[in-house]
Formats: C-alpha cells, sequence, structure tokens
C-alpha cells in the first residue's frame, strides 16, 4: 500500500515537468502527508489545473459523506469490478503528484520507515481515482492512490507499491477518455531501477512531525538501496 507520501516542490519544477499546469497562488508544502489529509492532484476533468482535495476515496453513493480514510489505495487487481472503484477507474482517473513516498519494512516487532523517489529527479506523478459526494450544494472532492505489486528495488521493503506513470505519455493516456480495457492495460508495476531507497527517521511514523529533517537519509544502519 502506500500509506505516507510528500509533497514538496517548486511551482517552477512542478511546472516544467507537468505542462502548463495551473499550481494557484501558494503551493502547500507538506513532507508527511497522512490518509484523510488533503494532497494535489491533476483530475481528466480538469487537466489543466492543480487541485487540492481529500485522501481517501468518499464514494459519490456514500451515505454520510464521511472519509474513514479505509480507501487510501485501489489495488489494481480486480479494480474494474469494485463497487467503491468500477465507476472511477473508467470516468474519473487523476494524477497525484509527490516528489516521493514512504513504506515500512517489518523487523521484529519494529517498522523501518524508507523513502522513496525517482533516481532521476523527476516528481513522481502516481495513477489515482477521484470521486465526488454531494449533499445539496455542498460537495466533497476525494481520490485514492492506485497500488500494484512491487518492483524488483522495493520487494525487500513492502509488497504493494503505487502505480507510477513514469512517462509523459502513459501521464496524459491515463487523463484521456479511453476504454476501460485500455485503461488497465496502463496498470502496471513500474519499472526496475528507477528508484532511490533510503531509510528515514522514525519521527515520520508520526503525522505531527513535519519537516524536511523527515527526508534526511539515516546514517546508521547504512543505505541498503537504490
Amino acid at each position: 500500500m502506500c500509506g505516507r507520501f510528500s509533497f514538496a516542490t517548486s511551482k517552477e519544477k512542478l511546472q516544467a515537468q507537468l505542462g502548463d499546469i495551473e499550481p494557484g497562488s501558494n503551493l502547500r508544502i507538506n513532507f508527511n502527508v497522512a490518509p484523510t489529509q488533503h494532497a494535489y492532484v491533476v483530475t481528466n476533468d480538469l487537466p489543466n489545473r492543480l487541485q487540492y482535495i481529500t485522501w481517501g476515496l468518499i464514494p459519490h453513493w456514500s451515505n454520510d459523506g464521511k472519509n474513514t480514510g479505509k480507501l487510501i489505495n485501489a489495488r489494481m487487481e480486480g479494480i474494474a469490478t469494485k463497487p467503491s472503484f468500477r465507476l472511477p477507474v473508467r470516468q474519473r482517473r487523476c494524477w497525484v503528484v509527490a516528489d516521493s513516498f514512504y513504506e515500512w519494512r517489518k523487523e521484529g516487532d519494529r517498522k523501518i520507515p524508507y523513502r522513496i523517489l525517482l533516481k532521476n529527479g523527476e516528481l513522481m506523478v502516481m495513477a489515482g481515482i477521484w470521486d465526488v459526494w454531494y449533499k445539496g450544494d455542498y460537495a466533497v472532492k476525494s481520490f485514492a492512490i492506485i497500488t500494484a505489486p512491487p518492483n524488483r528495488e522495493l520487494q525487500a521493503v513492502h509488497d504493494r507499491m503505487p502505480v507510477l506513470l513514469t512517462t509523459q505519455e502513459l501521464q496524459q493516456r491515463w487523463l484521456e477518455e479511453i476504454e476501460t480495457d485500455e485503461v488497465l492495460m496502463l496498470l502496471n508495476t513500474p519499472p526496475n531501477d528507477i528508484l532511490n531507497i533510503y531509510r528515514v527517521s522514525e519521527k515520520v511514523n508520526s503525522v505531527i512531525n513535519n519537516s524536511p529533517e523527515l527526508h534526511e537519509p539515516v546514517p546508521e544502519p547504512p543505505r541498503l538501496f537504490g
């Protein structure tokens, strides 16, 4: 799964990589994005605008519109038939923009955190789905990150990872109106040898902590990956 990620970048880098995207007047930097918090996405209905919506899918058919944080991820396997995901994956797809994500490796009773980012230094574009819940004129937009089995690099840390749209072609196709069969063909485990993975402080375990310190490698034990 993907349970935390980071959005720490500049308007200039965002626009240089993603093109004619309107980022708004003030980017909200977050080194420790957690479920039910807001984060940045680009949706297929507004592909030129960076939107700030809640993480944790609230299905349009929800009775109360509560974000319980249970639908932060959507497994690519069977996504087209799951009641919460089958309409969004067909009609409501998005990019989830991040500089990196965190994952935890089990070591006895401990969970050891790692930061995962692209070796080429680019922002990550994670495949996502979104939905909108209405109560009268009140609307809540929300999203989930689609996950896949891990690539070779991440296998030693965790058994799931986000689907990464690693090329401009993949990114553009993900937001286009295409048939469901083609949508599903875009969902794959990311390629090998594209990630930089290193251990970080266990301070990331608490959402209270949110600073550049969370990106710093932990010196001991030495770096294991990347």
